[in-house]
């Protein structure tokens, strides 16, 4: 079953009008504005630079990087006009790569790693007209500079989708009553990845309610050694599924050599590991690159300080159906993809999850991050714990019944 599940995608398009909780920046709008002016820039002075943690063999930073060139194409751009900086470290090397590529006539920077973003910040501040963007971080709607904004994308609707198509697997593999033991492969105890795999799990628990998980971090967001190692730890305490937000091919190709089926993240591995592929998500970041592009050339002022892409953007898709999938998955996930765009159905809905015995009716994220990682805001609304509403990183923190961490990284 090697094909893309091109059939969501264009049913989705069908009720893009109705993505009300998927639209790109969803905070109201006086806190969108930036402030301050920008001229429009032709479109043969674009020269865009992109500064990445680490090169193309990390499945995240590829991700990143293909991302653009599909950007670069769409818009008519030259190959001239990008400029890829791989292996930038996450301190002092990265404001000096960012103010490196400003020097070299830059006027729209991104960046793609979490611990990029204050030295990204520290170079806006000295460059006031180069516009720069860094995603995953969580700052640009508190520093409020005109020329600095964060973005992500709805990516924990594409991990419940991917948990849909685990679910199927374990039931076409006999696991649909008993309790199977499913394991996850983190890098950080962040939020970015505690939202990754609470939504994998809660799209596995809906076709299998009796599912628990185990999950491990391995301290490095791409060590194919530890994450191989974690993949085979957690098969051997009985795992009978895999999964990770981890970036290299370490716990995939585990998987492989043990016949256990595995979902990935960014990339499909159906290539190199036909025998236990399933299925994956990732955030595609083209679409993002060519909205900042466009606000550039065109002297827009008011981009958005958070944006976040779903569905309807094109921003959140998934990999291919990999021919370890159960039969009927595709079919499955286009019409749980429908119920997630029209609101019929909500990844992180209280009733479907439970924090220490507890429904919650309420709870405080911290939103507004600060050294004390203070609790700000009220992220319970209507039923549903709201991801990526008041910022685009995820603040989802909950550790919910039914997932063990085996460790902690922070």
């Amino acid at each position: 079953m090697k094909k893309k599940v091109i059939a969501i995608v264009l049913a989705l398009a069908l009720v893009a009008a109705i993505a009300v909780g998927l639209v790109a920046c969803n905070k109201p709008a006086e806190e969108q504005a930036a402030f301050g002016g920008f001229a429009p820039i032709a479109k043969k002075d674009i020269k865009v630079g992109l500064i990445t943690l680490h090169d193309e063999n990390s499945t995240y930073d590829k991700n990143f990087i293909d991302s653009l060139e599909d950007a670069r194409v769409a818009l008519g751009l030259e190959k001239n006009q990008i400029i890829v900086a791989s292996g930038v470290p996450e301190g002092d090397e990265c404001y000096q790569k960012a103010c490196e590529l400003a020097e070299a006539g830059c006027n729209v920077i991104f960046a793609d790693s979490f611990g990029h973003e204050d030295y990204m910040i520290k170079a806006a501040k000295q460059y006031p007209n180069v516009r720069f963007a860094h995603a995953t971080g969580t700052q640009a709607h508190t520093v409020l500079l005109p020329n600095f904004y964060n973005a992500f994308a709805s990516i924990y609707e594409g991990r419940y989708l991917a948990g849909v198509a685990a679910g199927l697997k374990l039931q076409a593999m006999g696991h649909g009553t008993d309790s199977p033991k499913i394991g996850y492969i983190g890098a950080y105890t962040y939020a970015e990845v505690m939202s990754g795999y609470t939504s994998f799990f809660l799209g596995v628990r809906s076709v299998v309610p009796t599912a628990t998980m185990e999950v491990t971090f391995t301290g490095s967001w791409y060590d194919e050694t530890a994450e191989r190692n974690a993949a085979n730890a957690l098969i051997q305490r009985g795992c009978v599924l895999i999964s990770q937000h981890a970036d290299s091919m370490g716990a995939p190709s585990a998987c492989e050599a043990a016949g256990v089926p595995n979902i990935t993240y960014n990339v499909s591995t159906e290539a190199a590991c036909p025998d236990t592929y399933v299925a994956g998500c990732r955030i595609n970041w083209a679409p993002y690159y060519q909205y900042l592009i466009n606000c550039t050339m065109n002297g827009v002022t008011q981009v958005g300080f958070d944006w976040v892409g779903g569905f309807a953007e094109e921003s959140v898709e998934l990999l291919e159906i990999g021919s370890a999938a159960a039969p009927g998955t595709e079919e499955y996930l286009e019409t749980v993809a429908l119920e997630l765009v029209s609101g019929a159905r909500h990844v992180f809905d209280v009733n479907n999850f439970k924090v220490g015995g507890k429904t919650l009716t309420e709870y405080l994220a911290d939103v507004d991050s600060d050294a004390a990682f203070a609790k700000d805001t009220q992220v319970i609304l209507d039923g549903q714990f709201v991801e990526s509403l008041y910022r685009s990183a995820p603040y989802f923190d909950l550790e919910i019944d039914g997932i063990t961490l085996l460790d902690r990284q922070y």
